[in-house]
């Protein structure tokens, strides 16, 4: 990104751009760390981002853009994707996108393909934080990778898993990924190898739990897509739908009822007594009167939800499910379960989030992020650094799981 930047007649700048390009930061500080001209704080800066210091990094690139003159618009677009790139690695998801947009657009201007490129897929990225799936393909078919450089070609395959990955579907994220590793290695830049490495993970390790009548066993992704096209009644946990092989139903507004229904399913083919359907649904440790007839209103819209996919028969003890024409009934659960998992979902990239950012991702007040991550944190599966706005909150990658399952949005109803 940055090896055309400043006087191509400079030859430490020249070096220093080449440097970060293999992914060397400490060769690149090594050239420009005494220098204060525009080009050296730009490359100084992604250096700093390279080596982890965010904070130090963004006032680097900023300080950059203001040091070069009012003819250097491209420069300073570089600046601006720069920053986005290391406010989109330190999850600062509010980082404003019109500001992207205008760099893109200036580097689509002066023929800067490559850079307005690499904007592009900083925004498609941001998109596949917020679930945000369609958009993120209509943005990923406006171009094509054909043109460019190794790194950025490892970048735009990595961006197409992540797509594939959140649709399940795993044979597409498996060409992308192997695609991303080809070019890493043609890039040369360890780090980028790296990256392509532990997104590869999520197909090799359990990203789900199967319930049914047989017992429990771990599910990796591509089972899970294989079990959500079979014929079996699933109630997908994950998703907070049921579903078979041609029709799906979204209670992910109706807690009460997914309650019941997995439940139910748990179950099947047995009936479940009153007793645990309103402890499991209402939380009560007793089942009176007023439970019971609020039971008997909830099963009946249920039984109206479920439509054409299940009935809900009552017994002499309770209600039991009944699948209209699936032949097996299975509960898809997350590996991870708890008040908090999907908080913990996005901590568990093993990078450090802010509680504004995860609010802003989750679609939730600041307030109630706050409190999931204080009682995480009691548990023991969070840690937080730094003070007040700079305070953070990281955890380690999950060990053994994978978390997409996790951070899917919920499905409409059909």
């Amino acid at each position: 990104m940055w090896r055309d930047l400043g006087d191509p007649m400079d030859s430490p700048i020249t070096a220093a751009a080449r440097a970060l390009a293999a992914g060397d930061p400490l060769g690149a500080l090594d050239r420009v760390a005494l220098r204060d001209d525009a080009p050296a704080l730009a490359l100084r800066g992604i250096a700093m981002a390279q080596l982890g210091d965010f904070v130090r990094a963004r006032a680097l690139v900023r300080s950059a853009a203001r040091a070069f003159g009012p003819d250097d618009a491209v420069a300073r677009a570089r600046c601006v994707v720069a920053e986005a790139e290391i406010a989109l690695a330190s999850r600062d998801l509010a980082w404003p996108t019109k500001t992207l947009d205008a760099a893109r657009a200036t580097l689509d201007a002066h023929g800067d393909r490559v850079n307005a490129a690499h904007a592009r897929y900083l925004e498609v990225r941001r998109l596949l934080f917020f679930g945000r799936l369609e958009a993120a393909e209509q943005a990923l078919e406006a171009f094509s990778p054909t043109l460019l450089p190794p790194a950025l070609k490892a970048a735009h395959e990595l961006v197409v898993a992540g797509v594939a990955l959140r649709r399940l579907r795993t044979r597409t994220a498996r060409s992308a990924l192997a695609r991303a590793g080809r070019a890493a290695r043609d890039a040369g830049i360890p780090a980028l190898m790296a990256e392509v490495e532990s997104a590869s993970l999520v197909l090799s390790t359990p990203a789900a739990r199967l319930l049914a009548r047989g017992g429990e066993r771990l599910l990796l992704l591509d089972e899970v897509e294989a079990l959500l096209a079979s014929k079996a009644l699933v109630v997908d946990a994950c998703r907070h739908v049921v579903r078979d092989a041609g029709t799906v139903v979204s209670l992910a507004s109706r807690p009460v009822l997914f309650a019941l229904a997995r439940t139910l399913a748990e179950a099947w083919p047995d009936d479940v007594p009153r007793g645990v359907l309103v402890a499991r649904a209402f939380r009560a440790k007793r089942a009176d009167e007023s439970h019971r007839a609020r039971l008997r209103v909830e099963i009946g819209r249920l039984r109206a939800a479920l439509g054409t996919l299940a009935g809900v028969s009552a017994t002499k003890r309770g209600f039991a499910l009944t699948p209209r024409r699936a032949g097996e009934v299975v509960v898809l659960a997350r590996p991870v379960e708890g008040e908090h998992a999907q908080v913990f979902a996005f901590l568990a990239d093993g990078e450090s989030w802010s509680s504004s950012a995860l609010a802003l991702v989750l679609g939730a007040s600041q307030r109630t992020v706050q409190r999931a991550l204080d009682s995480l944190a009691a548990a023991g599966k969070v840690q937080s650094f730094g003070r007040g706005r700079a305070r953070r909150w990281i955890t380690p990658p999950m060990p053994g799981f994978a978390t997409a399952l996790l951070l899917l949005p919920p499905l409409p109803n059909d």
